[in-house]
């Protein structure tokens, strides 16, 4: 090569459409696999700077300031111990001739190698230059390994021209290699580098060349009307949706923004209309049909109500767009009738009717039908309407129809709306709107960050979908393991965690685990693990915390406690972050700790009631006198829910218990003075912690 030092290098292998779904991900991993790569044998100057393109027929990058030769390189490499290379003459030996030569230097002699010690004894070194990596071999064997470790879902075995067979996501069919203005003659899978691609597929003349590789966008963008970048592209499609879409919005997940982008070179947004009479079918169909299908823009007005106007991506440019866009609308319309069809069918049957059906669809097969399990989430239902205040009737009449759609023509046909389409049904049957709404609201959450249940109903058979999945599938042993958690009881012990904490549902979470292991009484395979269960959800409850703020010390003060009422939880916590702001809190928290661990070696004498009259000491007394004083205020405090002034009143101890610790041995040798001074430090300890365990906020 004759090339300057440093250059840009732009590496592109063209193929056939490759799979829209990994597009992006694969061309993360061509672009950074070759920058590592390079980097790895110092053919990059400075930190690697590139940029990657991918586009549906190809995946490239372009890195600046790459060496046409790596810089020398001076190595210092240990030959062999000196009790070797040596004999007992001080001659050398034939080990380290033979050494020397496989190291590619047999005329080095011994005065050429360094001696020096290698641990406890000592050995030779040899020193030298070694040559930098061409850009070609560096070049090379990166492709090869970057391409060896590409995410491809699945491979596609084809051949090429010459009869040899490749294995690749898609056929490849160029291979474009610019040092600069120079190619670099490196190959991959059975193609050689040079200088040239192909622009889009119908709007470009074809081949293109690249004279530069830092023009390689710019040249294909404006000769082979391809928008290398992902990013480009895919920001130039959601400018054109939201131009074309007016003062309408335009519904476009992130996932479907990806997909589309993956789909086009050449992205055109075009606007396409269905007949009105399709919007008598619920619009979460409509769109899901739309998205899911024909990869479909929907359109609703400022209320969110479905248009019959939608918008199309397509990968072709031109002034009389007429007939891609009757194409379009003539391919959407029979899927938009299928979804009224499926939607009128499936309401000529009651959900009501439906359940019995629900025998016949296995929900697990140590847990029974899905009938089953219906029956135990209508009793679990009850259970926990009763204890939340809820309507008991509107909550089990929920929770058996609330899996009724699971077996409708349009769940079958679209899984993702399950729950809505109850709801539509329950409405259409004429059920009280608290059920419909149930039958929708129970997934919730459906994932970090959604939206709890709205309704009673919704929030208590939420809280039995939840806690039945947790209590049997854990039961049967099936509880998550390591990354492996493939019933979510990760997912619902968060969901039922945020309701009862976000909620403040004054119910016993350890109650409602037992209430629904009940439900299980005549399943012999489920085992009770409330216990295991508690302490798992406990651990997630923690890093919910975490995630709202809260400091892993504040947390473990108010969780060392072992509370199952959740719904004051925040409210200890802004308690104890309050009380460790006060500049006693350190104090008492020390104080505290040791308290703790005095009492642990006490084996229960710390049981009993404090007599005064075995109070000798004035710091005794003084102590006493002051928790007689403080513990009504704590008291009273704690019985209002007021946990930020309980944990304040306690700031007066500190002088007193300060002193104590001071003045007083706590293991007199008196057994009567012993123990009334244990039973005083356990009544200071059971005020100090009605709110938190606070010995958790000590340095």
């Amino acid at each position: 090569m004759t090339q300057s030092q440093h250059a840009t290098l732009l590496v592109e292998l063209l193929t056939e459409e490759l799979p829209p779904k990994a597009l992006a991900r694969l061309g993360d991993a061509f672009a950074e696999g070759i920058a590592q790569r390079l980097a790895a044998r110092d053919l990059i100057d400075g930190e690697p700077s590139f940029e990657g393109y991918a586009t549906p027929r190809r995946l490239a990058v372009m890195l600046h300031n790459v060496r046409a030769v790596a810089p020398e390189k001076h190595v210092r490499e240990k030959v062999l111990p000196v009790s070797v290379a040596l004999d007992k003459d001080g001659q050398p030996t034939a080990p380290l001739a033979k050494k020397l030569a496989a190291l590619g230097f047999p005329d080095f002699s011994v005065n050429d190698l360094e001696r020096a010690q290698d641990g406890k004894a000592e050995a030779f070194f040899l020193r030298y230059a070694a040559p930098g990596a061409t850009l070609v071999d560096g070049l090379q064997a990166a492709l090869d390994e970057t391409l060896g470790k590409l995410p491809i879902p699945k491979f596609m075995t084809y051949q090429r021209p010459d009869g040899s067979s490749v294995q690749f996501v898609r056929p490849a069919h160029r291979l474009t290699a610019l040092h600069g203005e120079e190619v670099v003659p490196v190959s991959a899978l059975g193609i050689d580098a040079d200088d040239t691609t192909l622009g889009h597929r119908f709007l470009s003349e074809g081949f293109v060349q690249i004279q530069h590789a830092h023009s390689y966008a710019e040249t294909l963008e404006h000769r082979g009307r391809v928008i290398a970048s992902f990013a480009k592209r895919k920001n130039a499609i959601r400018t054109q949706l939201l131009e074309q879409a007016g003062d309408d919005k335009v519904v476009m997940p992130e996932s479907l923004l990806d997909e589309v982008t993956a789909l086009v070179e050449w992205p055109v947004v075009y606007a396409c209309r269905f007949e009105d009479e399709f919007l008598q079918v619920p619009q979460e169909c409509l769109i899901l049909t739309m998205q899911t299908n024909q990869k479909y823009f929907a359109l609703t007005d400022a209320n969110g109500k479905l248009r019959s106007r939608f918008l199309i991506v397509s990968n072709i440019e031109t002034e009389t767009p007429d007939e891609i866009v009757e194409g379009n609308e003539r391919v959407v319309r029979p899927r938009l009738a299928d979804a009224k069809f499926f939607f009128t069918q499936d309401k000529k049957k009651p959900l009501a009717d439906r359940v019995p059906l629900l025998a016949n669809v296995v929900y697990h097969n140590k847990l029974g039908s899905a009938l089953q399990r219906v029956e135990r989430l209508e009793g679990l239902a009850g259970a926990i309407a009763a204890l939340t205040g809820a309507d008991v009737a509107l909550a089990k009449r929920a929770a058996r129809l609330a899996k009724a759609d699971l077996i409708t023509d349009m769940v079958g046909e679209f899984p993702e709306l399950q729950g809505t389409m109850g709801t539509y049904y329950a409405r259409h049957d004429g059920e009280p709107e608290e059920v419909a709404l149930a039958c929708s609201e129970h997934y919730q959450p459906r994932f970090s960050g959604d939206a709890l249940p709205t309704t009673a109903t919704g929030t208590v058979v939420a809280l039995a979908d939840k806690l039945e999945t947790l209590v049997g599938i854990w039961g049967i042993g099936l509880q998550p393991t390591g990354e492996k958690d493939p019933f979510a009881l990760r997912r619902h012990a968060l969901g039922v965690l945020r309701i009862l904490v976000e909620k403040q549902l004054p119910v016993d979470f350890v109650e409602l685990l037992r209430a629904a292991y009940a439900q299980f009484a005549g399943v012999p395979n489920v085992a009770d693990s409330t216990d295991a269960i508690y302490e798992f959800s406990m651990d997630r409850l923690r890093g919910l915390l975490r995630e709202r703020g809260y400091a892993a010390g504040e947390i473990d003060a108010v969780l060392a406690l072992n509370p199952t009422r959740l719904d004051d939880i925040v409210a200890r916590l802004d308690a104890v972050r309050e009380f460790a702001s006060l500049a006693e809190a350190a104090s008492l928290a020390a104080a505290n700790k040791r308290i703790s661990n005095i009492l642990k070696k006490s084996d229960g004498a710390a049981n009993g009631g404090v007599q005064p009259a075995l109070l000798t000491e004035a710091a005794e007394k003084a102590l006493h006198a002051q928790l007689e004083q403080v513990a009504p205020r704590v008291q009273s405090q704690l019985a209002a829910r007021e946990y930020t002034g309980a944990l304040t009143a306690l700031a007066a101890l500190r002088e007193p218990v300060d002193t104590f610790f001071n003045d007083v041995m706590v293991n007199a040798d008196d057994p009567a003075l012993r123990a009334n001074r244990l039973a005083l430090l356990g009544a200071l300890h059971q005020q100090m912690n009605c709110v938190a365990d606070i010995s958790r906020l000590a340095a």
